[in-house]
Formats: C-alpha cells, structure tokens, sequence
C-alpha cells in the first residue's frame, strides 16, 4: 500500500466525528409517527402526487394465474361451496379451500406445483399457521397448518425443505398429517385464527368467545391436544348448559378478525358489530389471555382532531351511509412508540389508536414495565384523493362528467396495512375496481433534518403518495414478499438493537423483522434493504407489485437518458445532498439491487456526483448577500457584530457524509462485542464473548464499506471533480489532500474553519455604513480544498472502518471467547464496552485491536498452535493494514522464532532462533511489545535481546533526546523520561528475575503466562548479570545509566556495580549524595577534633551511594577521597528517624576512614606538599573524632545501665514496702530514668563535642570516671594540682566510697589512675588522693564498717602510678613531714605502714628487675633456699636509699606518741628492712 492509502488515525478521529454529528441528526430526523400525524393536520394536503414524468413508483412486475386444480375444483362446487384463501409469507405460499380440501401453491413463483390436503370431511372454516413449539414434533416439522371445520380442529404438520442448490430454503413443503393432534371443536365455527410468535395458537369462534389451542407430546392422563376458551367466565359457562337458548336475550356478535402485536404482547379482535377488543398476553406472550379493553363507539371518535372537514375534492359524503371499520393492523415500534393500532375505514380513512391512558409520545417503548389499560382513538388521516390513476397527477381524471348527485367518496371493500404502505381495494362507481396503494413520500424525509422556523412543522408532517392500479376482479388478501432469508439475516443482525429497542426473540423471524424496517422509509435502508414486493390475491388471479425507492428511479432516469430538467427536478424535490448520496450508491455500486448496475448507470452517477450544476460547490453561509446585514429576526445589525460567514460544503460532500453516515449507522455507538450467558457488566465464567454482529452481516457491510471507498480513491487517483480543481494547490497548506488539520468541534457545518486549515481572514470595512464592503473570508479555490481535505479524512474512515468489520470477521472465526480467555477481567471489560467509533477512531480501540490480534497469533504460534505466522499474517496484512502493520508482520515472525526456540532441544539452534527473532525485532523495536518478548528472550537466556531491545525502543521513541533535555517544556520531558523508563523496567526485570526477587512484578505475555525456566545455580546467576551490566553500560545512553545504577543498588548488586560500572559511576555515586566529594581539605594541625562537627542531613539512598563511592575510591586506591567519604557517612545526620545510623556504624566509619588516611599517608601516590597536609592535619582530626565518638558511647552505655539499675532497684524497693517517702523516692528515679534514656537516644542521633559530652552528659549524670578521662584526653591546660582535676578525683573516689567502700576505691583509682597516667608523675594529684584514702581507711576501720588492710592504700597508688614507687614514697614523705597536715598520731602511723609497704615493694621490684621476673616472683624466689651468691645482685645505690629511708622512719615511729604496741610492729619492720639490706644474707628472713 503507498503512502496515500494510509490511514492517519487524526484524520479518522475529526471524520469519526463528523460522522457522529450526522448520525445524531439522522436520529433526530427519524420522527415518531404520532408526531408526523400531528404536523400533518396543519399541512395543506397529506397527500402528495408522483410525477409523471418519472418512472412509476408502483409497478406490476409479475401476475398469475390460479392453479388450474383450484379452478377446476371451484367450478366442480358450482361456486356454491365454502371457499377461503389466503396467504402464509413465512413459507413463501399462497392457500385456498374449497369445501374440505385445501391447496398450497407458491406465491412468488409459479413452479406447477399444488398439493392438495382433503383429510377432513367436513368443510373448512377458518385456516392458520402456526410456528411448531421446539420438542413436540420431529425437527423437521417447522410450522403447523391449523384447520378449522364445524365439527373439530385439526393440525398438519408443515415440513420446509431446499432445493437442489440449497439457495431457496422454501422450494418445497410437504404436509404431514397429525392424527393424534384433534380436538371437536364442540359445535362452535371458528371465524379466523391466529398466532403467536411464540406458536400460540388462537380461535375466534361465532359464538363471540376466543379459544386457544393446546397442544404437547401429551403424559398421563393429559391429552396431547385440547381446545380452552379464554373468554368465556364461570356464569357464561353455566348459562351455556343450564339455560335454554329461549331465555338468552340479545344476539351474539361473533369476532370477523384477530390481530396479534407480537412486541408489546397484546391481541386485538374486531367483531362484526365494529367493536375492538383489547386483550393481554403477559409480559412474554405466555400468560392467560386478559381482556383489558373493549370499544364500541370507535368510529364516532374518528372525527376528535380533524373536525369533520373533508379531506380534499369538491365531495358531497353520503351520511346515511355509517362507514365500517374493513381492517386492523399492529403498529410496529418501529413506526410508533405510541401509537398502536390502525384501523381503516370503508371510506378509506385511517383511525389510529392507542392503548395508553396518557396523552403524548411516551418516548420510548419497553414491554417490561408497558401494560395496555384502554383503546381510544388519537387521530384520523383523511382518505385518499378520488380519481388517482397511475402516473397521473390529482384531478387528471375528470369528475366534471360524474352526476352531481353521485358519491364521490370512496368504497373500500377490503384494505391491507403493513409497515407504513395502505393497500385499499376501491369499488366505487362508476369505475371499475381499482387498487389504491399508499406509502410515505420519500422527497419530504430528505428536508426534515435541516428545517427551521414556522416551515419546520410543515416539513415534519406525514405525506404520501397515492398510486392507483386497476385489477380485475376483487382483492381478496394482500402480503408482504418479505427479503429472502440471507438478505433478512443480515438486516436483522445489524438493525436488531436499534431500530427494535433491543426487543430480539428467536420465536420470531428475521424475515418479519427486517420487513419492520420498511415503515422508516426508503432514504435511510435503501442501501441495505431490497425493493419492498407485494402479492395481492385477488378473484381472478394474482399479482406482484413492486415499489420503486428514489434510487430505483434515480437509475431508471440515467438508463433512459432523461432530459437534464428532468435530473434537475429529481435533485430539487429530493435536494441536493440526497439526490448525490444516491448517486454516490449507484456509482460506488452499494445500493441493494436485484440486478447489476450497468457500466452506463455507475459512469453517469459519477459524473452526476461531481457535476457542480447539481450538486453545488462550497460556498459561505450566505455568501448570496454578503452585504446584507438583516439579522435573523428581520431588523438591522445597526451597532452588532456581524458573524463571519463561515464555509458550507456541496451535495458532493453532504451525500458522501449522508452515505457513511447510513452505511454505518447500524454499529456505530453499539458495542462490536456481547456476551452470551453473562453479564457485561460483570462478565461470568459461563459467559461467551462474541462479536454482536454475524460474519455475514459484517460481510456485506465491509464489501459495500470498500465499493464506497474504492470508488472514492479512484477519482482522487483519477482527479475528478473537485480533487481536480485543486490538484496544484498543494503548497497552499503543505499538503491540500493530506493536510493536517486541527480539532473538530461541534457540528461540521460551524466547525470547518478550524478542520480543515486556517484560512480564515478578518472582515474589513471600508469608509462609513453605506459603503460597507466585506472581504471574503476564503477564496473558492481555498473553499474547494477544505472540502477536498473533508472528504479524504471520511475516505480514510471508510476504510478504517471496513479493515475493523475484516478483522472483526477474523476473529469471529477464531471464536472471540477463546481468544480473550487470557485477559484479565478489566482488559475482557474494556473489550465488551468497546463501541465501533472507538475501535475506528481511537487510541484504546487499536491497543484493544493489537490485543486481539496477538491473542490471535497466539492461537497460530503457542505451543499448540495451528499452523505459522505466514497462514494469518498475509490475511491480516491484505485485509487491516492499518491494524497489522509490516512491523507487526516482523513481530509475530519473531514470536514463532521464539516459539521454536523454546521446544529445540539443541543449544545452538536454539540460541540462532533467538538471534533471528532478536534481527526482526530489531529493525521494528517502536511496535513490538517488549514485556512479553524479553520474558520469553530470557527463558531463552539471550540477556543480549533483553538489553539491547528496551534501549532500542527507548532511542525510537525519544529520537531527539527530550527526556534529559532541561531547555524544554518540564511536561513534555517528564513525558518523554516515562516512555523511556518503561523501557528501562524491562532490563531491570531482568536483573529482578535473576536476583531472586520475588517481590518485583514479573510481566507476562497477555495471551499466556510465561513459560518456567530451569533453575540456575547462584554462579550462572551471577555470569547473568554481569553479562547484563556490561551490555547496559556500553550503551551511551546517559539517562539509562542512572536508571540502571539506582536499580543496581535498590538490587543489592554493589559489588557488580562497582567492578562493570562506567566512567560517569562516580559523577553518578556524586550526585546522588547531592555534594560532590573535594580532592582534598585543607585540614590543619591546629583543627581540634573536639570542635563542633559540620554534619549534613543525607537521605538513607545518598547515604549508600556514599558509602558504594567509598568503597569504589578504595578499589581504585584513592584512600584520601575515601577517608573524606567516610568522614561525611560518619558524622552523616539522617532526616529519617529510621534511618539513624548508630554509633556502632559510626565508629566503624571512622576506623575505616583512620585506615585510609593512614594508608594515603605511606602511599606513593601523593605529592610530598599533600602528604604533609594530610600527616599534619587528616589523620590527628580523624583519631581526634575517633576517640570522642569512643566518650560518647562510653557515656552513652553508662546513662543506659544508670536507667536499667534505676529501675530494677524501684521495682524492688516495691515490691518490699510502700509509704509516702518511698513513692517519692520512685517518683524521682522515675523521672531521672526518663532523662538518663532521653539523653542517652540524643547521644546515639548524632554526633557530639566533647565539650558538649562533658558539659551537657557527664557532669550532670556524675559520670566522673569519663569525666577524668576527657579532661585528660583533651590535655587540660590546668596542672596536676589543678582545682578541677582534684575535685573531679575526690568526687570519684567519694562516689567509690560510697558505692563498694574503700576497696571500690582502691579498685577505681588502680583503674583511672593506671590509664591517664603519663609515667612520670604528673597527672594525678598523689597528694591529695593518698591523705584522702588513707583518712577513709582509717575512719572506716575504726568505726568497724569495713576491715581495711594496712597496705591497701599504698598498693593502690602503686599501681596507679603503674609501680612507680618513687612518686609514692615521695607524697608520703611530703604528708609525714607536714605536722599540720597530719596532726593525729593514729593516721601518721597508719601512713608509716603504708610507706614500710611501699619500701619493701620497692626492694622488691629493684631485685625482680635484676633477677628479669615480677615483684611477685621476686618473693618467691627470695623465699626460698638463697645463696650468698645472691647479695650482689641487688643495685647497691636503690640499696643504701632505702636503707636510709628505713632509718629515717624508725625514728619518725619512735617519736610518735603511741603505745608501743601499737607502734612496734611498725619499727620492727623497718629496722628488719634495713638490716636485710645491710646484712651479706638481706632475704633470708623473708
């Protein structure tokens, strides 16, 4: 197909439109008869005359004979028999009776068959046919010939079978009798009978009763037939038996005639005495038959709205002469929704009545909730005009010869009214009979639509046109010849839901329902419908008519060359619009014909469409009288602004829009789909989805949907008419056939300026009123274009609209239910309301259509397909093109690749169908459907497809890069970054898939879920998805990179993003943390860790893109920048509070980033300038936070213990007693328990100074350990006697005290002394702690509270000072020289043995030192067997100083002013010390 058959689905969607708006007015137009009735009182005449230079509009095609075997018995009889006739159109024959035998003969043709039926002995009364009831009789019976003698009721099966080339479903009819199916008919002579759609079978009997006739297979003790009367009460019944007849007063009026509305369920009855009776028969025609009505004085109320006036001609009626009533007829919903039944009058008037209680249209017809409740009568139509003749115009037979005294009105003898068409049987004198015959006038539809003002009800009002047949003899009966059954099937299947309310039942047939549509005029079925056929059987034989539609005599003008005045006449009544719409179905060959239409006729239909002498050329809205400014109320525009005339398409446009519009009518808002055996608004399991149209409907409808647009591209190809005209105007817009054109608006007449281009120019005016002038506003050849640009967009809507009916036709065949299993219940919603405007001219219908036809390549390409994508693909291709297009065409071929693949064993050629599949999807990657495909590419595991596809895609469908254009509208790159991300999610599924993530949504095929694939094993996992990452990180798509990087760490694949990242992972991993990372900070010796941290607030995503930007600076060796990382992911605060990271990960982060500031110190990467920075400044800053980050959660452990013990001693003290002091001590633990873990949550949010440590945590919570160690750590600038450093050690040894006693404190100083001690001294005020231990120790020991050992004390400072006993032995010595610092004589001696203590540790560790042992194995050693060997090991200077210092002692100990027993202990020790030291065996007393 070239590039100017395809079809652009914005110019469908503007001509959809325009569709829609004449679809609307067609609708609009189509009035309600009871509505045409009332209009027509006000018209001048109701009747109109057929011109005579036309062709007829009634003809007699065909006349025959009776059979001869009728005659012949008709004479035998002598004329005096009882004789019936009739006809029965449902099985194509004509019947007549004579006596008792009855004959049957076809009505349409003459065949020389006509069996005769004499089963019956007695005459025939009254004669039926009925629809057999489905499981009474064999299948082959289909209908029941019901006969009525005096004596009994008989049935006869009728048997319908084609003929030899199966096209006529009725060439023969065979009777079978039915014995067993009799019933007496109890003296009662049945006048008429009729039947329901649904088989009931009714009799009028003369006896005024209506009975019906039942019949069944018959069980039991129940009859298999038996006749009920429904009319007759329990009195009438008693009456009929017990009272003689002599006694019954007045006489019976027997029913002459029974009609039977099969839509709205009700049966009427006329009787002899002109009475209408109104009768029910339930809801489905199956309930008891109720008389709800009866009228006795119908034709007194013929007068109610025309007053009694004549209805035309100079008549002097006869009012002696009371008219009777001669016919009834249902009234289909298709002609009224109120009215219901006409009744015609022996004067050929028409009464119409209804059997509604209110007055006006109901609007709409439902036989659900409608229950008939009376009869009157709503209006009269005046009789027919006397003295018409066939061809003749009124009055062209003269009346002037009559006798003044002669009644000139009509004498019906019989008449016949079916589907809006009067068929009266004249006899009035002095002419012999005559046959007038009365159907709507087709030229005064055509003018409806588009009437306004005080012409509207003219217009509006029923005409009809009277033509006039002669016939010999007398009409007997009239019928339809209804469309062949195919013609019928067709016509039903489309007008089923719109032209019957929905109302469809399988009792009746689409014969007699198609026939329905006869009633809405010729104009609007004429395409579809055939000629409407009569057969009138009459006294001498029988006669077909034909009614000839516009378009039949629109052909018979062209095929007998008819003057021109006589085509112009034709185009005026009928107007030009109509008049080219029927051109156009006569040159595009779509009008129904019986024969075909010549060469001659479709060539000068043609020419008659494009002739401008007909049809006009586009013009503006009053471009006439341009300069007139008479507004429409007929004043002047004096002051107002007049409207800009706006342009107005020929009747070669408004016939093509006439045309579409009816052709596609039908199923234009309707659903393509229904479901059977559900719901469509809940569609159940049970429920079949399938097309609402037969194949065969849409069949036809495509053939004559293509004729149309095939003879329209022919003369754009061609360049007639107007497509000549502006064949070199293409630069005028670009493109003048395949221009573009914006929005449609309301109504194709106010909206063409904006359709078809932007022609318009402004209105001048020049000088002053009088001299006004107006330019127009487009120019004809401008004018011409527009409406060449309208037509080609309905041209491509044709076409669209018939490629929608071939593939709906397609998948019809394929059966639709099996094809939609796989969607999901909202896709299978979507499908059922989807109208056929919007499969054509939507968006949503070509997705819904692509859906379908991948369910239908589906059902050719799954594993238990039917054949290859080549045995549908070439249909498709040929029959939708703009729904399967080449790349779809490439798109299945690729999924029957994948198919194959997918059940080869073979590796390799697996892995070559996955490669051709991946070559074709790679030359359409815009069209294909890369969720499913990518699915199966990965059962496959061709991860290269899976890549390379979605990237493909995305690149097509953002072809100029908007997704990361910043410079652009914000709406359109968020539009363009979501296409592309759509794309991207099919990669990332993958990884998703190969990952284990079951969470992530999987996407399946729309037909079929995707097939399992084998289970990997963790390491072909992971050569997966390296293979995946290194194919996505060749692409140059920078958008993507990101996408993939998020996902690849949501994902959890760090280690692969690192190792197979591109070169922008880092400005990536940069952004994402919202800072770029600095080379390096200048960072001073002088920065104090301790300072306030600068921490920001990172995301918890940019807190991992942190901490992979670490770990990748690492891989590559950058330990500097990695430090920094990690120095931002530590003092990192989180604006989540979930996302805390604690100080555990805190310090972890710290350490590593020590590490790397270390190894970026001893690398040989650095410049000698940056290594000395990084030495000076990084890593003291880095240890400097380190060891305060230690404080903090040293502080915060010790708040948390503090709150545990808090309350586990208030749940204790309890649980033991309870008083007033108590609940306040609780009260106040409970409240520092709340603070102690308030404050403890602070210290793990964030990081803290150590200012902040100390001031806000420490002191407050008396945590004087920490305390210590902080001041120490930050080098306090005080000296070891400093105020605050003494308070802080006597609070903490007062707090040990307090806790464990003097051992607590021993424990604690051993403790806190022993890690801040410096190793020379300094740093702890020995001073003070010893006077205050050794002041504790003896006030406890005295007192008794707790057993204190002399050497405890000593012992402590001793290991506080890490064994140093020089500083030890110096503060005592200090303290004992002091007399007012030691005024008692008790705590001077308890000093002295705590300096006897520390001398002999120090003897102790000189000799260990020697000896290379411990102070302890020293002992052990000198308490064993020693050798004089030994006395020189000991330093000889350590010697003499303690020596001398046991001296001074002792005689520190003499002076004390003590009993002796309480000081020799203590100089005895001090003089064996020395003497052990001086004497050659010093330990030998030890």
């Amino acid at each position: 197909m070239s590039w100017e058959d395809d079809v652009i689905l914005r110019d469908v969607t503007i001509a959809g439109l325009v569709v829609s708006d004449r679809i609307g007015r067609e609708v609009t137009s189509q009035l309600d008869l009871e509505e045409a009735l009332e209009a027509s009182r006000y018209a001048s005449h109701p009747y109109s005359t057929h011109p005579k230079e036309w062709p007829p509009l009634v003809e007699v095609v065909d006349t025959w004979e009776l059979p001869p075997v009728l005659i012949e018995r008709y004479n035998a009889a002598g004329g005096e028999g009882t004789a019936l006739c009739g006809i029965f159109p449902e099985i194509r024959r004509a019947w007549a009776s004579v006596d008792n035998s009855l004959f049957l003969w076809r009505f349409d043709k003459w065949d020389g068959q006509c069996p005769e039926y004499s089963g019956e002995e007695q005459a025939i009364c009254a004669v039926g046919l009925a629809k057999a009831k489905p499981g009474v009789f064999v299948e082959a019976i289909q209908y029941l010939l019901i006969l009525a003698t005096p004596v009994e009721l008989v049935l006869v099966g009728v048997c319908c079978t084609r003929g030899g080339d199966g096209t006529d479903p009725y060439a023969e009819v065979s009777l079978q009798p039915l014995p067993e199916y009799t019933v007496p008919s109890d003296g009662v002579t049945m006048t008429c009978i009729t039947c329901t759609k649904t088989g009931r079978i009714f009799l009028a009997g003369r006896d005024g009763h209506i009975y019906e006739l039942l019949y069944s297979t018959g069980s039991g003790w129940h009859k298999r037939c038996r006749k009920v009367c429904l009319t007759a009460g329990f009195g009438s019944v008693i009456s009929r038996w017990v009272v003689p007849n002599v006694f019954k007063f007045g006489a019976v009026d027997p029913i002459v005639e029974m009609v039977i509305d099969n839509e709205r369920n009700i049966l009427y009855a006329r009787t002899e005495e002109m009475k209408l009776q109104v009768f029910i028969l339930g809801p489905n025609a199956d309930g008891s038959l109720k008389k709800v009505a009866e009228e006795r004085n119908v034709i007194n109320q013929k007068d109610t709205h025309y007053g009694g006036r004549q209805s035309t001609g100079q008549r002097t009626p006869n009012r002696s002469v009371k008219p009777s009533i001669v016919c009834i007829s249902p009234l289909s919903t298709v002609e009224s929704k109120w009215l219901h039944l006409v009744a015609v009058l022996s004067d050929g008037k028409r009464m119409y009545l209804t059997t509604s209680p209110s007055s006006g249209n109901l609007g709409g017809f439902n036989t659900n909730h409608y229950k008939p409740s009376c009869l009157k009568v709503v209006t009269t139509r005046p009789s027919p005009p006397l003295g018409v003749s066939s061809g003749l115009a009124f009055g062209a037979m003269s009346l002037a010869s009559r006798p003044q005294n002669e009644d000139l009105s009509l004498k019906i003898e019989t008449a016949c009214y079916s589907a809006g068409t009067l068929v009266l049987s004249d006899s009035s004198p002095p002419t012999v009979s005559s046959l007038l015959i009365v159907n709507r006038d087709s030229s005064t539809q055509s003018t409806v639509s588009g009437t306004l003002g005080t012409n509207a009800r003219s217009t509006r009002a029923l005409r009809e046109s009277v033509s006039s047949l002669s016939v010999e003899g007398r009409m007997l009966f009239v019928a339809d010849v209804l469309p062949l059954p195919e013609t019928a099937t067709t016509v039903h299947s489309l007008y089923s839901e719109i032209e019957f309310s929905g109302f469809e039942n399988s009792w009746e047939s689409s014969e007699k329902a198609s026939g329905k549509l006869w009633a809405r005029g010729d104009l609007s079925t004429q395409h579809i419908l055939p000629r409407r056929r009569l057969v009138i059987f009459s006294t001498m034989g029988m006669m077909e008519i034909v009614f000839n539609r516009p378009v039949d005599i629109l052909r018979r003008l062209f095929e007998s060359n008819s003057p021109r005045p006589i085509l112009d006449d034709f185009f005026n009544r009928f107007g030009a619009g109509e008049a080219a719409a029927m051109c156009l179905m006569l040159a595009a060959r779509i009008v129904h014909s019986e024969n075909i239409i010549s060469n001659t006729v479709a060539e000068k239909a043609a020419e008659a469409f494009e002739d401008p002498r007909v049809v006009g050329m586009p013009q503006l809205e009053g471009s006439s009288a341009l300069s007139n400014t008479r507004t429409a109320a007929g004043g002047f525009s004096m002051g107002q602004v007049v409207q800009e005339a706006e342009p107005v398409f020929s009747g070669a446009h408004e016939g093509l829009c006439l045309c579409s519009s009816r052709l596609l009518f039908p199923l234009w808002e309707l659903p393509v789909m229904v479901v059977k055996g559900g719901s469509a608004d809940a569609l159940s399991e049970n429920g079949l989805v399938m097309c609402r149209l037969s194949v065969e409907a849409m069949q036809v409808l495509e053939n004559k949907i293509r004729s149309l647009e095939k003879f329209l591209r022919s003369r754009r190809n061609q360049r007639r008419g107007l497509y000549g005209c502006v064949a070199g105007l293409g630069d005028l817009t670009g493109s003048i056939l395949y221009g573009t054109g914006s929005e449609l608006g309301a109504g194709d007449r106010s909206m063409v300026r904006n359709l078809f281009g932007a022609y318009s120019r402004n209105t001048e005016s020049n000088g002053g009123a009088s001299s006004k002038r107006q330019r127009l506003p487009y120019s004809p050849a401008e004018l011409a274009a527009m409406e060449v640009r309208a037509m080609e967009c309905i041209r491509q809507l044709l076409l669209r609209s018939a490629e929608a009916l071939f593939l709906l036709q397609l998948l019809s065949q394929h059966h639709v239910t099996r094809l939609v299993q796989g969607f999901d219940a909202n896709s299978q919603q979507e499908l059922v309301q989807l109208t056929f405007h919007q499969l054509v001219c939507s968006e949503e219908g070509d997705r819904i259509a692509t859906r379908l036809i991948s369910a239908l390549m589906e059902y050719y390409t799954g594993p238990d397909g039917r054949g290859t994508v080549d045995d549908v693909s070439g249909r498709l291709r040929e029959g939708c093109p703009s729904y399967y297009k080449e790349s779809d065409h490439k798109f299945f071929l690729a999924v029957e690749c994948l198919e194959r693949a997918a059940v080869t064993p073979d590796p390799k050629e697996k892995e070559n169908l996955a490669r051709e599949a991946f070559n074709f999807l790679s030359k359409v990657p815009e069209s294909a459907d890369l969720r499913t495909v990518c699915k199966r590419f990965e059962d496959l595991r061709f991860y290269e497809a899976v890549v390379r596809l979605p990237l493909q895609k995305a690149q097509a469908l953002d072809p100029a890069g908007d997704a990361f254009n910043d410079q652009i509208d914000p709406a359109v790159r968020e539009h363009a970054r979501a296409q592309c991300e759509q794309c991207y999610e099919i990669i990332i599924s993958a990884l998703h898939s190969l990952k284990g993530d079951t969470s992530h949504r999987e996407f399946g095929s729309p037909v079929r879920p995707a097939a399992p694939r084998s289970v990997l094993d963790q390491a072909s996992r992971n050569k997966y998805i390296s293979q995946i990452v290194q194919l996505a990180v060749q692409s140059p798509d920078r958008l993507f990179h990101e996408y993939l990087y998020r996902a690849m760490i949501d994902l959890g694949l760090e280690n692969e993003l690192l190792e197979f990242g591109g070169p922008d992972l880092v400005p990536f991993l940069q952004s994402a943390g919202c800072e770029p990372i600095q080379e390096v900070r200048a960072v001073t010796s002088t920065t104090s860790p301790m300072s306030q941290s600068r921490a920001t607030s990172i995301l918890p995503n940019q807190a991992k893109c942190f901490d992979l930007l670490a770990r990748y600076y690492v891989l590559k060796r950058q330990h500097l920048l990695a430090a920094h990382v990690l120095l931002r992911l530590a003092e990192r605060r989180s604006t989540d509070a979930g996302d805390v990271p604690t100080l555990e990960q805190r310090c972890h982060y710290l350490s590593n980033a020590v590490l790397q500031a270390k190894n970026a110190s001893s690398s040989d990467g650095l410049v000698n300038s940056t290594r000395g920075a990084v030495d000076n400044g990084l890593l003291d800053l880095l240890e400097g936070k380190l060891a305060v980050l230690r404080f903090q959660m040293k502080i915060k452990e010790e708040l948390e213990a503090l709150a545990s013990r808090l309350e586990a001693s208030s749940v204790a003290t309890e649980s033991v007693q309870d008083g007033t002091s108590t609940e306040s001590r609780s009260t106040a633990d409970a409240n520092l328990v709340n603070i102690a873990r308030e404050k403890a949550k602070e210290l793990s949010l964030d990081l803290k100074s150590i200012t902040q440590l100390y001031n806000e945590y420490a002191v407050p919570f008396e945590l004087w350990e920490i305390c210590l160690e902080m001041l120490y750590f930050a080098n306090y600038s005080g000296d070891a006697d400093s105020s605050i450093i003494r308070e802080t050690w006597a609070r903490l040894i007062d707090q040990a005290l307090s806790t464990g006693g003097i051992a607590e404190a021993c424990s604690v100083l051993k403790r806190v002394g022993s890690h801040i001690y410096p190793g020379d001294g300094a740093g702890l005020p020995l001073e003070t702690l010893c006077l205050h231990l050794e002041k504790a120790a003896m006030e406890r020991l005295e007192s008794g509270v707790e057993s204190v050992g002399d050497e405890d004390v000593a012992r402590a400072l001793l290991a506080a000072c890490k064994g140093a006993t020089e500083p030890v032995l110096n503060t005592y010595d200090q303290l004992l020289s002091s007399r007012a610092i030691l005024p008692s004589p008790n705590l001077r001696i308890r000093l002295l043995r705590s300096v006897l203590a520390v001398l002999r540790e120090w003897a102790m560790s000189v000799f260990a030192q020697r000896m290379s042992t411990s102070a302890t194995g020293a002992s052990l050693i000198l308490g064993g067997t020693f050798s004089p060997e030994h006395s020189t090991v000991i330093n000889q200077g350590i010697r003499d100083k303690i020596t001398s210092a046991a001296n001074r002692y002792m005689t520190e100990v003499r002076r004390l002013s003590l009993p002796q027993n309480q000081t020799e202990a203590v100089y005895r020790g001090f003089r064996e010390l020395e003497e052990s030291l001086i004497s050659p065996y010093p330990y030998d007393r030890y």
